[in-house]
């Protein structure tokens, strides 16, 4: 794939040589994995799974683990063309050569990608079409999946050789153990199998006949109940201080899990079932794991990741010794998963001195009735509380989400999430000129292993109605924007979330019509699953119906540790309309989870797993609401519906903040103490690079350097750095630059020596040199490059000709488009000179006073213009210092 980087769209995608990525000798590895995630670069580096596991098995000097993600649809494209594999990103190693392929399964709608990346690799879909050896002789990849959807992912079975169930940190080492002492003694894939069937939480779907009425019969004894995996001690857990730095993510930030697992219960909430029990990292193990992860990636963001943030039990003391130090840096904290009320003033506080975005809400349900069914366990002044708090501390914005489609609901409840904006919206008073409250509705979809796994999902015109309905009731509400989820696409999860291998059949053709990226609104074709659907005598109905509590259920051979009694008890109290207490603070419900005077743990059965005896929090972060009322900070609601405060003195009650204003920037850190003029290259897979993620790069490895930077003044304060003009992807440079103001002065030396031990593979510091504080930094008029071509030898000479008919020219029209207009340029007039400098290459000084173009561009053109269209990889085009 490397040789094809110039034709692929957004080439850093397929580099592999960010920071912190893992590079073996190719000899070094007894076993090599590929860790593949089903959808692109940007959404695979934002997860937290892979990079967990990637530092796991690296840390084996005898292992070797490389990514690989899904290409998009014109890369793909582009593989099939030039008859490329899929490969690797560290090593650019084809997939079919690898011992194994693991694949992070984190939603229904990434099915379809998985068979794409396979047959991208040239790997056969069908794990039984895999038995025999490759055409060379070596045998296929063992192709795992693992992540929470695996729990119920038999449209998948047929595809993957195993499954890992649970959490991957104490399983994955396990079952690599086995695959290697399996793959070097020789034996079958058979064998290898059966060896992994008995390591508790592997499941081998082949070892379970499919029954006509989609039930499952098990072939051997010892594997009948797989119950899934999980760490007992989130202290013990491995975390990933150093890890792959992405060139661009959805969420590029440090994501730092603080705990896992939910005690709320909340009846529709799959994660909150298979990620019990809950379990937290103490306080100081986090803050000794902030800094250290800071110091070695350089993010400026740090996200506390939680199922429920807010019920972290101590999250005050976390928050508020570890946000001094963020702050001194401009690093900012963001704590998602946030419950209403779990959070007090103080942090609130602090947050808005840091950054005040958008913030998310989840009432779920507009009416009180409705969360008391899905047992969400909030009031509506709760939220109307939460919501005032933040309007209070500078928020502007606030989003409030909810599903709709839930079991009992009614036109009612729909009103009354549109009710309920409106009285979020009126808390804030007046004075807000910005105030936005956004309602962003989501279609239910039940979920296996939860109390809702039985009931029915509303059909796809029923949710088209009830978004009409929110529509009509938000018509006239000023401030209060409606978004919703596709209903089409939720409609196709609710077919898979609950299917069986019958949907199998519906996946590969399905694929093999186009559906990938199926999760992605752009491309997204219901039509073509529904023609799967219909070909295979299938129809959506068959799988989003409501089940009878008699019939088997797909999963039921897979064991999340919560007993079927709990979930009729709490499907039983949920048509009822009461709620279940978290039992993180009151008395146990038997779950089956944990270990107690209760019932025993249903986890325990597994062969050395410890038992679960979960330990009181430190403190109750969140206060009840008899503990508000004692404290007077509560809000009801009048007869007419408006905000009131009770129990304070009328000069105490929270005022409207009014105009809102940035967040004080410490005064030192808008310091200039000294200016630096940095000369650096990029050279090799750099090259490919864009100038936005250079900046990054560049901002990263300054914090990494401890450089003590100084920052704008404003919302978002920013480096005090400055680039020089940009260069195209795929254009390398031996002199590029870029200027930096620090608060401190630094020893230049040490900073080069510094920043270079914190750059990726192909970026390099020349040279750093100190300029006054009022110097001014200009790009050259005029610059010099290298021009060489790497094509078919039979070319070059043309390639030579081609440049002398260029210098020879006088004129070379050139009518350039661009995004809103068409330029027609002189491409002669750029080249100042033009000479050859060696039997492949030639070297070009261009002149830029008359206006700025690609070089890249300009070349192609120009060899274009003169009858030599060369094609894109057979030239190298590289930027030098004009003093050579």
């Amino acid at each position: 794939m490397r040789e094809l980087l110039p034709l692929l769209p957004k080439p850093s995608r397929y580099l592999g040589i960010e920071e912190g990525s893992v590079h073996k000798p190719p000899d070094a590895a007894r076993l090599r994995v590929g860790l593949a995630f089903p959808d692109m670069y940007e959404v695979g580096m934002s997860y937290l799974g892979q990079k967990i596991l990637y530092a796991i098995i690296n840390e084996r000097e005898d292992w070797q683990a490389e990514r690989v993600f899904t290409p998009c649809r014109d890369a793909g494209a582009v593989l099939r063309e030039h008859k490329a594999t899929l490969c690797t990103l560290e090593s650019d190693t084809p997939l079919a050569r690898l011992d194994v392929l693991g694949f992070s399964v984190t939603h229904e709608l990434c099915y379809s990608n998985i068979l794409y990346m396979l047959d991208l690799a040239g790997i056969p879909l069908r794990a039984a079409d895999r038995k025999g050896p490759q055409p060379d002789g070596r045998p296929w990849p063992l192709i795992l999946a693992g992540g929470g959807c695996t729990m119920a992912a038999e449209p998948l079975a047929p595809f993957v050789d195993a499954m890992n169930l649970g959490e991957a940190e104490s399983l994955m080492p396990e079952v690599l153990e086995a695959v290697q002492k399996n793959r070097e003694s020789g034996a079958s894939r058979e064998e290898t199998l059966l060896a992994l069937s008995r390591i508790p939480g592997v499941y081998v779907p082949e070892f379970f006949h499919e029954n006509p009425d989609g039930s499952l019969t098990p072939l051997h004894a010892h594997h009948t109940k797989i119950t899934r995996r999980v760490v007992p001690d989130m202290n013990n857990a491995p975390y990933p201080r150093r890890q792959p730095i992405p060139f661009g993510a959805v969420h590029n930030r440090l994501a730092l899990e603080i705990a896992r697992g939910c005690t709320r219960g909340c009846r529709f909430c799959q994660a909150g079932s298979v990620y019990r029990p809950a379990r937290e990292r103490g306080a100081k193990e986090l803050r000794d794991l902030l800094e250290a992860c800071l110091n070695e990636t350089g993010f400026d963001d740090v996200s506390f990741l939680s199922l429920s943030t807010g019920d972290f039990s101590a999250l005050k003391d976390l928050f508020m010794s570890t946000v001094d130090r963020c702050v001194r840096e401009q690093v900012s904290v963001s704590l998602p998963s946030l419950r209403v009320g779990s959070i007090d003033d103080a942090i609130m506080g602090r947050m808005a001195d840091i950054r005040r975005t958008g913030a998310t809400l989840a009432p779920e349900a507009g009416s009180q009735r409705l969360r008391d069914v899905i047992n969400k366990g909030i009031g509506e002044e709760d939220v109307i509380l939460h919501v005032q708090k933040l309007f209070e501390h500078g928020w502007q914005q606030v989003k409030l989400y909810f599903m709709i489609g839930l079991p009992t609901e009614t036109d009612d409840d729909l009103r009354a999430i549109v009710d309920l904006c409106r009285k979020a919206r009126d808390a804030a008073g007046p004075g807000i000129k910005r105030l936005q409250i956004t309602a962003s509705v989501s279609p239910f979809v039940p979920k296996p292993h939860t109390p809702f796994q039985w009931e029915a999902q509303i059909p796809l015109e029923e949710i088209r109605r009830r978004i009409g309905v929110l529509l009509d009731a938000v018509k006239q509400e000023k401030r209060i924007k409606l978004r919703w989820h596709e209903p089409e696409m939720s409609s196709l999860e609710g077919v898979f979330s609950r299917g069986d291998r019958r949907l199998a059949d519906v996946v590969e053709s399905a694929y093999r019509k186009g559906a990938i990226f199926t999760s992605w609104i752009e491309g997204f074709s219901l039509d073509l699953w529904l023609e799967a659907l219909a070909e295979r005598g299938l129809t959506p109905g068959e799988y989003t119906r409501e089940r009878s509590l008699d019939e088997p259920l797909p999963w039921e051979h897979l064991e999340s540790g919560l007993n079927r009694e709990f979930y009729l008890r709490e499907r039983a109290l949920a048509l009822k309309e009461k709620t279940t207490s978290d039992c993180r603070y009151t008395t146990c419900h038997a779950c089956g989870v944990c270990d107690t005077k209760a019932a025993p743990s249903r986890l325990d059965r597994l062969p050395g797993l410890p038992e679960w005896k979960p330990e009181a929090p430190a403190y109750r972060n969140r206060l009840n609401k008899t503990q508000r009322d004692q404290e007077a900070h509560t809000v009801s609601l009048d007869q007419s519906g408006r905000v009131i405060v009770r129990g304070q003195p009328e000069e105490q009650a929270p005022k409207a903040p009014g105009k809102t204003r940035p967040p004080a920037l410490s005064p030192h850190l808008a310091v200039k103490a000294a200016q630096l003029r940095v000369t650096y290259m990029r050279k090799g897979p750099a090259a490919y690079l864009s100038q936005l993620e250079i900046q990054h790069i560049f901002e990263r490895a300054l914090r990494r350097a401890d450089m003590p930077l100084t920052f704008s003044q404003g919302f978002h304060p920013l480096p005090l750095v400055s680039f020089g003009r940009a260069l195209p992807v795929g254009v390398a440079s031996e002199n590029e630059w870029f200027s930096v103001f620090l608060r401190e002065p630094r020893p230049l030396k040490e900073s080069l020596e510094a920043l270079n031990a914190s750059l990726p593979g192909g970026v390099r510091v020349r040279a750093i040199e100190e300029l006054p504080l009022d110097k001014k930094n200009a790009d050259s008029p005029a610059e010099r490059f290298v021009i060489r071509y790497i094509g078919p030898e039979s070319a070059r000479q043309a390639f030579m000709d081609a440049w002398r008919a260029v210098s020879g020219a006088s004129s070379l029209a050139w009518r350039k488009e661009g995004k809103k207009s068409v330029r027609e340029l002189d491409a002669r007039r750029f080249f100042a000179d033009i000479r050859c400098s060696g039997p492949d290459a030639c070297t070009l000084d261009i002149d830029w006073s008359g206006g700025y173009v690609s070089p890249l561009a300009l070349c192609l053109h120009a060899l274009e213009a003169v009858g030599f269209p060369v094609a894109l990889p057979h030239v190298l085009l590289t930027k030098i210092d004009r003093k050579e």
